[in-house]
């Protein structure tokens, strides 16, 4: 007989590949009395429970538990598709409910391997209705600060991708997995399979990363480890990684923050963190890989969150991930680093109907109301409103070859009409090198490469 695919192993094959050995130890089942075929009197239910229960050796579709990940203890949960496909009942929920309700006892974190068609006709309302009741225990879990992350196995559609799988902070997908709200029996017949995999919410946003199976315990580890880090002290900023002299005009420092071979957010990445993970998308249909970079690292053994403009124009979607990337932070304890350096943000006609402006303002609010501390570092040019998004108040340095303005010069020129040739004139009337920032209050120090850090 061939061996299934890794997406659909059963529930304690999936337990044993991603836990260490020996640690796993299932819950007390919750007892509760169920009337002959069920609540409905679905006529057949029992026997098909029957056939199922003989097939898996399970007597529901999830199986739930506590154990280790890369010496990192969790709540897990494991569903069956092999049981009535996955589908959520009352037992179901009853099991959800346990699992959740001793992850917040013990502390712990919840990891969820999902594999559901939904929820569970023979039940009808009454199954549906468990949907409410997780996401109720998902969002008293997130309340006590607990982090929660979702591994999307193959199919994950219906009710348990709305609320355990997209519901989860950090999302994860093996590749090929069958993963949307409609399953494969209910979504129009002229729909785009290729929708529906864990690639596309990948790409649009919904998941942050597709893990090969034989990859999968090690990046369940680290995420582990890194969310359960919390640490209160604030971030140190990086190290200039460009030139340590000031720019003599304003304009000087513009073409420095533009030059297309100094250091960018990856070479800054690099240097400060040991090892990192990647936050990717907004989980409204849009990500920005390419302007903005948002994830959590290991800084001298702690975790610092990292929110990381690229250089371009930041899009919405951008701006949305940050927020999500600092409000997941906030609730978790762990201090954020944020990089300024982009233009501005994208002014195009798809970024206005992507909604901008809603974007930009979400993160100003987040970073304004956040608990944890916030350390930011302008590493290249801070063009407007949509580099101070980014930047905390009070807690903002700069790296010599960096400028912040309320606008682009040319812009400026432009809006206060003086001709083109005065472009480099109103860049030094604007103030915008690191030393006139510091000047004004606006930046707290310029960084250095050595020694002392913080100038």
């Amino acid at each position: 007989m061939p061996e299934p695919t890794p997406g659909r192993l059963s529930a304690r094959r999936v337990l044993a590949l991603v836990t260490d050995p020996g640690t796993f130890a299932e819950l007390p089942h919750p007892a509760r009395q169920s009337p002959p075929d069920g609540p409905l009197g679905w006529q057949g239910y029992d026997a098909s429970r029957a056939r199922a229960a003989e097939r898996t050796g399970e007597e529901e579709s999830v199986v739930v538990g506590t154990a280790r990940v890369e010496g990192t203890a969790a709540v897990l949960i494991a569903f069956e598709f092999g049981f009535l496909g996955g589908s959520l009942g009352e037992h179901t929920g009853d099991r959800l409910e346990a699992a959740y309700v001793h992850a917040r006892a013990h502390r712990l974190p919840v990891l969820q391997l999902v594999a559901t068609g939904g929820s569970r006709m023979q039940e009808g309302m009454l199954a549906l209705s468990q949907l409410q009741r997780v996401a109720r225990q998902s969002a008293l879990t997130r309340e006590a600060g607990l982090p929660q992350i979702a591994v999307l196995r193959d199919p994950t559609t219906g009710g348990g991708w709305a609320t355990l799988g997209a519901g989860a902070d950090v999302i994860l997908a093996l590749p090929g997995a069958q993963v949307g709200f409609a399953g494969s029996r209910v979504r129009p017949p002229d729909a785009d399979p290729a929708a529906y995999t864990a690639e596309a919410q990948f790409a649009a946003g919904a998941a942050d990363a597709v893990v090969p199976p034989e990859e999968l315990k090690a990046s369940l580890g680290l995420w582990l480890r890194l969310l359960t880090a919390p640490a209160p002290i604030p971030a140190d900023p990086p190290l200039a990684l460009g030139s340590t002299a000031l720019p003599a005009t304003g304009w000087e420092a513009v073409r420095r923050a533009r030059a297309p071979h100094r250091p960018r957010a990856e070479a800054y990445l690099d240097a400060y963190f040991t090892r990192r993970v990647a936050l990717v998308g907004d989980r409204c249909g849009g990500a920005d890989p390419d302007g903005m970079l948002c994830g959590f690292g290991e800084r001298d053994g702690r975790t610092v969150a990292f929110a990381a403009q690229t250089g371009t124009a930041t899009r919405p979607a951008g701006y949305r991930t940050a927020a999500r990337l600092i409000r997941l932070a906030d609730r978790l304890g762990i201090p954020v680093l944020t990089l300024v350096d982009t233009p501005g943000a994208a002014n195009d006609a798809a970024a206005e109907r992507q909604g901008a402006g809603a974007a930009i303002a979400e993160l100003f609010g987040e970073v304004a109301a956040a608990r944890t501390p916030i350390t930011t570092l302008v590493i290249g040019e801070g063009g407007s409103g949509g580099a101070l998004a980014l930047a905390a108040p009070g807690s903002t340095w700069a790296t010599p070859d960096s400028y912040f303005s309320v606008i682009a010069p040319e812009l400026a020129a432009a809006i206060l009409k003086r001709p083109p040739e005065q472009t480099e004139t109103t860049a030094g009337h604007l103030r915008i090198r690191p030393q006139d920032l510091v000047e004004l209050g606006v930046v707290r120090g310029i960084v250095g490469h050595s020694r002392g850090g913080p100038a």
